[in-house]
């Protein structure tokens, strides 16, 4: 099975909050209502420098795909 890079997730416990879903490494959660990211594997020993700004990266592309996947929602 070829898993997406990205799924949306909700639930009604937390109705204001929207959760974007990484499956790549490195895997994490991010809660769109405040950024808050949660790391799903450990990262110690990573490049730091490296990861920091692959996550910027990532973040914004989590964002891009909440953007379309609602625009595509709306049609």
């Amino acid at each position: 099975m070829q898993l997406p890079k990205f799924v949306l997730a909700d639930n009604s416990d937390l109705p204001d909050d929207i959760f974007v879903i990484h499956l790549d490494f490195p895997r994490f959660i991010i809660n769109l209502k405040d950024d808050e990211v949660e790391f799903m594997e450990d990262l110690e020993g990573e490049d730091e420098t490296e990861l920091e700004s692959e996550m910027e990266h990532l973040i914004t592309l989590a964002g891009e795909f909440y953007d379309r996947e609602m625009e595509r929602y709306e049609e």
